[in-house]
Order: C-alpha cells, then structure tokens, then sequence
C-alpha cells in the first residue's frame, strides 16, 4: 500500500511539475514510482486522484475535473458520500489541490470523496442570462453531478451531497445549493462574495455574466446568493460560512448572516483573523471538511 499511495503522488507531482505530460496523467515510467519509495519509505494514507475531462453538452465543450477518492482503487467497498469543492475567480479545477495538497489526505481521512470541477476563470457558477457560453449552474447539477455518480462509487442521496468553495466558489456554493435542496444536505462559502450587487464593476460580472446594472438589473436581483435565500427554509439545508475580518467580502458575509438570523434560519457563521487569501483559505479548509463528515454522519445510508 506504501508503494502504491506513492505512486499517486508522484503522478500528481509530475503532472503539475511537467506541462509535457499528457493531460490524464499517463506516460511516467515505474523508474520515478522506485525512486520515490526511497524517498518516501513511511506509510501513507490510501487514496487516488484521477484527472480528467467531462463533456458540457449544455455549453459544447470539455470541462476538466480532479476526483479524490479515498482507500485503493478498485477495491470492494461502501459507497461514499461526495463533497463538491470550487474554486475562485481565476482559478481552475487545479487550484483546490495546489492551494492543499493534502487533500487526498483528507479524503482518506474523512471517508469521503472529494471533486473539485472548472468552474471557468469568471463564471461565479451561474447560469449566465447574456452568454450562452456560461452556463455552469447546470452544467454542474445536471451533467457533473450525474457523470461522477455514474462513474463512481459515491451515495446518490442528497443526504450525502454536499458542496462548498471560496471566494466566487463561496457564492457558486450557495447559489447552487440553495437553489437545488433537493440536490445537497449541506453547503459552505469560505470568503464568498454573496452580494454581487455590491461589486458591478469588478471581475467581469457586467460585461460578461449579468450585463449592464441598468437595462440588466433584474438579472443581478436574481442571481446574488442574498436574494436566493429569502426562498430557503428552515433545516433545508446545512450552512457553513465565514469570512477573515479584513477581507473585502466581509460585509456581505455579515449582511448574510444577519438575514439568516432575521428568518431564523439555523446556520454555523465565523470571523476569524484574516485576509482574502490562501492562508486563510487553507485554514478554513479544516473547519468545512469536519462540517461536512458530521452532515453525512448525521444521515443514514
């Protein structure tokens, strides 16, 4: 197992050392998998990570996706439940695992499967009303979601769905979950921006997701994560969110929580010591994975 949970990560290590690989990580010789048993002679924890692509019919192209599982490939087992993990305005299905290349860890750790899909550099997970192009909103819960049950071993219950991200992941996280309950028993935002609104001049959100704020300003009423939850109910959903107190996004996320707290919607809301960036990220990172082993638990399969 020692060998084996070894050549996992040199595979990942030499995927994003070297651009000359091919995408699916094949072509490293056996000579590196030796090589890195000597280095690497400890026991490590048992988990794989594939990467690979998923075709969007709905915007006619291919979308990469890294799935962590935990335990070895291939072996007989229960199915486990998944967490959906996005990324942040610019990022990629790669970021989650450059941001904590522990994840696999974690994985094996917690005992669930871990996705993290290309979200586009500016898409904030919606379904875009001016450029057909963007639409990751049913991308993800229409044709993601669907192919990695089909694929893997995973529960197919929404009591075993949950999903979370940071930054424009915060807001996909949300936006998504508490528009599909159906779909997620739980659902996180590490630093999101839940307002949009208050950001029409940043990140591309005009020119290219919602349009102009004055002909278009329906759309922005319609797709900021503040105004959906007024249609979420109590115990629809399990909710985690925070935000570092020197963080751009740190009113939105207090304005939040406040609307929660006025509907008396039951959620789990933290301001730690931070700014909008990695350290804080990987920080918050603990506090969601353990959320979410105590959201599946809380279920039965």
């Amino acid at each position: 197992m020692c060998l084996l949970a070894v050549w996992r990560i040199t595979c990942f290590r030499l995927f994003h050392e070297n651009e000359s690989l091919p995408f699916h990580m094949r072509g490293i010789s056996k000579s590196s998998t030796f090589f890195a048993a000597l280095l690497f002679p400890v026991l490590l924890n048992a988990f794989w990570i594939d990467t690979t692509e998923v075709f969007s019919t709905c915007m006619g192209k291919n979308s990469g996706v890294i799935v962590i599982s935990p335990g070895e490939r291939g072996e007989s087992g229960s199915a486990k439940p998944v967490l959906y993990l996005l990324h942040g305005y610019g990022g990629d299905f790669t970021s989650w695992l450059r941001l904590a290349p522990d994840l696999g860890k974690m994985s094996d750790e917690y005992g669930y499967v871990i996705v993290c899909p290309d979200g586009g550099l500016r898409s904030w997970y919606l379904d875009s009303p001016i450029d057909s192009t963007f639409r990751y909103e049913t991308y993800l819960t229409k044709e993601l979601i669907p192919w990695i049950d089909s694929n893997y071993q995973t529960l197919q219950k929404k009591e075993f769905r949950a999903i979370s991200g940071l930054s424009m992941g915060g807001h996909g996280a949300f936006y998504i979950a508490m528009k599909h309950t159906d779909m997620f028993v739980a659902a996180g935002s590490m630093s999101g921006g839940l307002d949009i609104r208050q950001f029409t001049k940043s990140w591309d959100l005009k020119e290219r997701i919602l349009g102009d704020t004055i002909c278009c300003k329906q759309n922005w009423e319609e797709h900021t994560v503040i105004n959906i939850a007024d249609h979420l109910s109590n115990g629809q959903l399990k909710l985690l969110f925070d935000c570092g107190v020197d963080d751009f996004f740190i009113d939105v996320n207090r304005n939040l929580h406040k609307k929660l707290l006025s509907r008396s919607i039951e959620h789990e809301y933290s301001e730690r010591p931070g700014k909008h960036d990695s350290a804080y990220w990987r920080n918050s990172l603990d506090y969601h994975l353990l959320f979410f082993k105590k959201a599946f638990e809380s279920s039965t399969p």
